[in-house]
């Protein structure tokens, strides 16, 4: 596992500091009426107003600055033409490089007037967030977190998506260790004062199955119901965890 010197968690909080401006900056232009493509332009406007790249753009051939996904979509949306709607709930997904270090973070955002059973689905993916993060503390381990996450989504009636997870970070977009939403407490990688991670429940009203579109990237639920995606970019300590993207 990798442990960060303090100038180099300096470098990841500088990264994440853009990563929250440019989340700041997609919640207010996230509007019924706008395309995902002009929501991904402002994202990227705001990373190079502060020198830092988009790490997405080009990452294994991705073709954006960021990931936006609507409704059913988990994970992972390519930024298009698609008009956002009233009543859709949309997740953003932001990484990015500044210096040499990234910083990475989710939200899913509800537009206009949202059912109250997807407005609860968002709060549920955040909640499952705090859930995890009571547990990113040194000599605990990431299934401590992986096990908070699922007890709590799955308790609320949620399905836990299983085929992607968080991970490390630091100066690259995914580090040692995997951050699972699901398992058992006491297993998986130790965690060390001083450790990076993304903690990142992906959450679903239905079934936790879902596939990967044709064009490589897309990922929805199997049973077409909608999901929301909850992350920040966190520093183990021995005390309280630190989250560097709030």
């Amino acid at each position: 596992m990798i442990v960060k010197t303090d100038s180099e968690r300096e470098g990841m909080r500088a990264a994440s500091r853009v990563v929250k401006a440019a989340l700041d900056a997609a919640e207010k232009f996230v509007k019924p009426g706008v395309t995902t493509l002009e929501i991904d332009a402002i994202v990227e406007e705001v990373i190079r107003s502060y020198g830092a790249i988009p790490s997405s753009k080009g990452f294994e051939g991705y073709p954006n600055a960021s990931c936006i996904s609507v409704n059913e979509v988990v994970v992972h949306g390519i930024p298009s033409l698609r008009t956002v709607k009233d009543g859709d709930i949309v997740s953003v997904d932001i990484t990015a490089l500044l210096n040499g270090y990234q910083g990475d973070a989710a939200r899913t955002f509800a537009v206009g007037n949202v059912a109250a059973e997807d407005l609860k689905l968002i709060n549920a993916a955040e909640a499952a967030f705090f859930a995890g993060l009571e547990y990113a503390k040194a000599g605990n381990r990431v299934g401590d977190i992986s096990s908070a996450v699922q007890l709590y989504s799955e308790l609320n009636g949620y399905g836990v998506v299983r085929a992607l997870t968080g991970h490390g970070i630091g100066h690259k977009m995914h580090e040692p260790p995997e951050v699972p939403n699901y398992g058992k407490k006491h297993t998986g990688a130790p965690l060390k004062n001083g450790m990076c991670i993304c903690i990142e429940p992906m959450i679903t009203r239905g079934d936790w199955r879902v596939y990967v579109e044709r064009d490589g990237w897309t990922v929805r639920s199997a049973d077409r119901s909608n999901a929301a995606h909850y992350e920040n970019t966190v520093i183990v300590t021995d005390g309280e965890p630190e989250i560097l993207t709030l």
